[in-house]
């Protein structure tokens, strides 16, 4: 069975930091390309970053050089660390893994005051 959660989430002041961390299980993580989408209230589920098993990565234009996603192969663990955010980044964050068949977590709620 495949288990994504999510932790990190919390309340921060514009142009403050949050580490966002997704732990798997029940996939071969190595192999798995690793995605963090986001949701804000009334708008559609966008990507926001994927790291491929070679750790090529790619961003959504709007967090380019503040965010940066990484992985840790040996704790099947993905992280998204998120700098100088902005009130427009408020939403709930999920973790997403996946071709064909995909699978999410339950999302971690981040909130940026201004």
């Amino acid at each position: 069975q495949v288990q994504l959660v999510e932790s990190g989430g919390g309340l921060v002041q514009a142009g403050g930091s949050l580490r966002l961390s997704c732990a798997a299980s029940g996939i071969i993580f190595s192999i798995n390309t690793m995605r963090w989408y986001r949701q804000a209230p009334g708008k559609q589920r966008e990507l926001v970053a994927a790291i491929t098993s070679l750790s090529d990565t790619n961003y959504a234009d709007s967090v380019k050089g503040r965010f940066t996603i990484s992985r840790d192969n040996a704790k099947n663990t993905v992280y998204l660390q998120m700098n100088s955010l902005k009130p427009e980044d408020t939403a709930v964050y999920y973790c997403n893994t996946g071709n064909g068949i995909t699978y999410w977590g339950k999302g971690t709620l981040v909130t940026v005051s201004s």
